[in-house]
């Protein structure tokens, strides 16, 4: 039996299985706090992501939508709110409607954004915001429906995004149907945006992975090229993909409808075959349907993520609690012992949630509990957007290069 099989049949340490490196822990504490609460029994904020304009203090912009509860997947304009005391106060929630809004293309049919996710660029010196189109048939999802990835950027001084626009891409039917909603992009130190995003055929069911290169000009997103096409042919293959750089290399986490997957490489475009998650005692992570997001520190690597656990059958796919752990990035698996709870269990779904590196003390994951499907209120769930702080006990100096 060779070393790494021996690790992965018995989980010897590091001095058993040389191959490997032990990964040394790198130490935070949680700060959870609540943004805002309330239900009115019909929507709840969903999708709440945050992105950081660096400064002595940053200024911290959360962006979320509306879900409508009675209905699948029916989201409202993207709104926003800024906090310039690192969360001490929030402004007053302001509707984008015209600018991220839905446009409307005849007496049925609109076409809006979903999926939002802001982030900062810092050769631009601009707050940019990512995510992809979706249509709506009086107010109801339509099942047939292309998809583009769209882009905005944020004006600081009035407090408004740009108009949403289309990232034109190659004239490929597998590119019909792509977008880049609900990803975590890297920015590399030339300016050039790493945007992962997920596509199919519009007729088609099962999503392809990539990566593409972009390029920023201050005003527009252009695309350059693309990477490693990744899928399984297993329900609608791999989606909802989440990129990050730690350590030289680029890792790739995706989304399932059976599993979570994760593949590297050295580039940001060309990757490794995907595999499922594991923890590194071999067991499947148990992470299905839902998204997965990274966090970066200089001195490790972790994962944010739902899964199967002993006590969540009250809540649809597992989606809650929010677990943080660190990853080992040689052996692609999560360390099970350094696993904890984000944000706990109370009903709702919390598995659309987004990571915002705010200064080089904070990291934030900030996500909201959906209230939907059934009654999450009975087990305490009230509408709420949560920002989890984790704080760093050693400070991370690599915070705004990726």
């Amino acid at each position: 039996m060779t070393c790494p099989s021996l690790f992965r049949a018995f989980a010897l340490s590091a001095v058993l299985c040389p191959l490997f490196a032990a990964v040394a822990p790198v130490g935070y504490r949680v700060q959870l706090d609540v943004v805002s609460e309330g239900f009115d029994g019909k929507t709840c904020w969903f999708h709440p992501r945050a992105g950081a304009i660096p400064g002595p203090v940053p200024t911290v912009v959360l962006t979320m939508q509306l879900l409508n509860l009675k209905r699948s997947d029916v989201f409202y304009p993207v709104a926003s709110r800024v906090s310039s005391d690192l969360g001490v106060t929030w402004s007053p929630i302001i509707v984008h409607e015209d600018t991220l809004g839905r446009h409307r293309l005849d007496v049925a049919r609109e076409e809006a954004i979903c999926d939002f996710t802001p982030k900062w660029h810092a050769a631009s010196g601009r707050l940019i915001g990512t995510g992809h189109t979706v249509f709506y048939q009086d107010d109801k999802l339509m099942p047939v429906r292309p998809r583009d990835s769209v882009w905005s950027v944020y004006d600081p001084a009035t407090r408004t995004w740009t108009s949403w626009a289309k990232l034109a891409m190659p004239p490929e039917p597998k590119f019909a149907s792509g977008g880049a909603g609900s990803t975590q992009r890297v920015d590399l130190p030339n300016g050039d945006i790493l945007l992962p995003i997920y596509s199919k055929e519009i007729a088609g069911k099962v999503h392809f992975t990539t990566v593409v290169r972009c390029r920023f000009d201050g005003g527009k997103l252009t695309y350059v090229e693309h990477g490693t096409e990744h899928s399984v042919a297993i329900d609608r293959g791999l989606y909802e993909p989440s990129l990050a750089k730690f350590g030289g290399r680029f890792f790739l986490t995706m989304r399932n409808d059976q599993a979570a997957y994760i593949a590297s490489g050295t580039d940001g475009l060309h990757f490794d075959p995907a595999r499922k998650w594991t923890f590194d005692d071999g067991a499947e992570l148990g992470s299905y349907n839902t998204q997965a997001h990274w966090v970066t520190h200089r001195d490790g690597l972790f994962l944010i993520y739902t899964r199967r656990a002993k006590d969540n059958e009250n809540v649809i796919r597992h989606r809650a609690p929010l677990f943080i752990a660190q990853v080992d990035p040689e052996r692609l698996v999560v360390l099970r012992a350094t696993e904890r709870v984000l944000v706990p269990n109370k009903g709702a779904q919390l598995g659309n949630f987004a990571v915002v590196d705010v200064n080089e003390r904070e990291t934030w994951v900030t996500t909201s509990e959906g209230m939907s499907p059934g009654n999450p209120a009975q087990y305490g769930s009230n509408g709420r957007v949560y920002a989890a702080r984790i704080i760093w006990e050693k400070l991370n100096p690599v915070w705004n290069q990726h």
